[in-house]
């Protein structure tokens, strides 16, 4: 159920990794996508100790707009630094490129 609920929640092509009984004779390692996981899995439920790790998301693009817009919310309760930091940490977009558009925001204002 855990694996079916991770497919819709975080995306079925999602990689990851089903190991059971780490460390003990009957070691076993599963690599697949989320979804094919979850339909093997529900197959034979595994027994015994079982870990689970999800790959990290894909990088999402953020265009140029967003941050304009993301900046100039955060501008208005935060100040320049601290408003570079908050939208680069959010977005996952170089501090340096947040913190030149903010400085042509406060140019335009």
């Amino acid at each position: 159920a855990m694996l079916r609920d991770a497919s819709e929640v975080l995306g079925p092509d999602r990689m990851a990794v089903v190991c059971r009984e780490l460390t003990k004779k009957f070691e076993e390692v599963l690599r697949a996508r989320l979804s094919d996981l979850a339909r093997q899995i529900a197959d034979t439920p595994p027994r015994g100790e079982i870990v689970v790790l999800v790959g990290e998301a894909p990088k999402r693009s953020v265009n140029r707009e967003e941050i304009r817009r993301m900046l100039k919310e955060t501008l208005s309760s935060h100040s320049l630094r601290d408003a570079t930091d908050i939208v680069a940490r959010k977005l996952d977009v170089q501090r340096r490129t947040v913190y030149q558009m903010a400085l042509e925001l406060e140019k335009e204002n």
